[in-house]
């Protein structure tokens, strides 16, 4: 019988001792940042019972067991409230895999060496905008708060660099299905994201000179179905994290691209989808539109983070199961996270926002996004996001960026608990053959990312 020297409850009383403080030091045995730094790996920052599944349940689950009703008790507290109904009523199941400890797997590979490079060189201005210290100027690439200590410092960098490359396009189908579990609504289309600034593979780097006051060219459209054909819209945010973005839109009806009010992101993209562009990777608005960011837990978390690219598809499409008809969720898989940060905030920037809080899950080895619940405004839990990413390789298979493999999200679950529709969104290798999903393609923002874009493909 092996002795855990560090048992389930000393990490659970590490996590409570900080809460009680008011200090965040991520990490249990050793402080996680300098760890990953000194070794690329999180072991040494963690006792064993929280990267094994099967030390933290104490056998009753173990890697490769199938998570579903009849054991979902055994993990209740390491999933979001909704997912641990959805499991327990609705037939939704997930894989159980290693815990990755090497944080090279967990992030595109030149993210992670620029934020090793640049770590302790960020600070914020006098407006709050994060910085280069050295010289004032925009930030210069990789998470500017490897060892983050505030919930602003974690939304900061979600803000700045949602999908970790200097450049994204991401090919998507999407389906959307009712409390019945019937497939309502299909839709395919594409987006995109490109940084001007905090670049750290295209060139010119780190700043794209002519746009170093923007921070984010953002755009999405739809091909199908063809009543929806061309709707496009295209985000140009500023440099300044108190600014709305400026937003276009291409209506087929009068074809022609307009511009509509910013503030209004609390609405679907399109009928049907449980998706506002508000929630795009859980900051989808500037930074300080949203205010009274607080840390409220810290703990283990079961989240997809490898092993989540479908390599056995040639398009990358996922099989669904679950509801009633077998088509509500994604067939996925998790992991034992060894510490999820919690943070709490408040739209403070949108006077009729339909929500007054959201709930977002960090994972605290990477920090990217692994779960959110936003609560409407009477205080009740309105909708639920939960997502997996990968390194897209594997079955002897490698989708390639540059000299590393390609690292993104694979699939996302969108919910809407108070009326139990469901929207599944998945990354694929390609919708209607041109438009292919990549990154840092320095043609991008030509095809994808100015107003004649939009009219090019509303006219497609």
């Amino acid at each position: 019988m092996k002795l855990i020297r560090y048992d389930r409850g000393y990490s659970r009383r590490k996590f409570l001792q900080d809460a009680a403080t008011g200090v965040l030091s991520t990490g249990v045995l050793a402080p996680l940042a300098e760890v990953m730094a000194a070794t690329g790996d999180v072991s040494k920052a963690y006792p064993d019972e929280l990267l094994s599944i099967e030390n933290y349940t104490k056998g009753r689950i173990k890697t490769g067991d199938m998570i579903d009703a009849s054991n979902v008790e055994a993990v209740k507290d390491l999933i979001e409230p909704v997912r641990y109904e959805q499991i327990l009523k609705q037939g939704r199941k997930q894989k159980i895999v290693k815990t990755t400890t090497d944080i090279m797997r967990l992030s595109p590979w030149e993210y992670v060496e620029a934020t090793l490079r640049n770590s302790g060189k960020a600070g914020f201005d006098a407006r709050g905008n994060v910085i280069n210290k050295a010289d004032g100027g925009p930030w210069i690439g990789g998470n500017p708060f490897p060892d983050p200590k505030t919930g602003v410092e974690l939304f900061a960098a979600q803000t700045l660099n949602w999908g970790r490359h200097d450049a994204s396009f991401y090919a998507m189908k999407l389906a959307t299905t009712d409390s019945d579990g019937g497939e309502r609504f299909n839709y395919s289309g594409g987006w995109a994201e490109m940084s001007p600034v905090a670049r750290v593979s295209m060139e010119p780097k780190p700043y794209w000179p002519a746009h170093k006051d923007k921070l984010r060219f953002q755009s999405v459209f739809f091909l199908t179905p063809q009543a929806f054909r061309g709707t496009s819209f295209l985000n140009i945010w500023d440099y300044d994290h108190s600014t709305f973005p400026q937003l276009y839109g291409y209506v087929p009806e009068f074809r022609r691209v307009r511009q509509f009010p910013t503030n209004q992101r609390f609405e679907p993209l399109v009928p049907g989808l449980t998706l506002y562009l508000s929630d795009a990777w859980a900051a989808g608005d500037p930074l300080y539109t949203w205010g009274n960011y607080k840390i409220v837990g810290r703990g283990p978390f079961l989240a997809g983070l490898s092993d989540s690219w479908n390599y056995a598809d040639d398009n990358w499409e996922h099989t669904t199961h679950g509801g009633k008809k077998g088509k509500s969720f994604w067939d996925s898989t998790v992991q034992l996270v060894p510490e999820a940060i919690i943070v709490e905030a408040e739209p403070t920037g949108f006077p009729r926002a339909p929500i007054s809080k959201k709930r977002v899950w960090f994972d605290a080895r990477n920090q990217v996004v692994i779960g959110m619940v936003t609560f409407d405004r009477n205080g009740k839990p309105f909708r639920s996001f939960d997502g997996a990413y990968s390194l897209y390789e594997g079955g002897g298979k490698a989708v390639m960026d540059g000299k590393h493999p390609y690292w993104s999200w694979a699939h996302v679950t969108s919910s809407d608990i108070q009326s139990n529709s469901v929207t599944r969104i998945q990354q694929v290798r390609a919708v209607e053959g041109q438009h292919m999903s990549g990154a840092n393609d320095p043609k991008m923002y030509d095809k994808y990312l100015t107003q004649s874009a939009l009219q090019r493909l509303g006219a497609s």
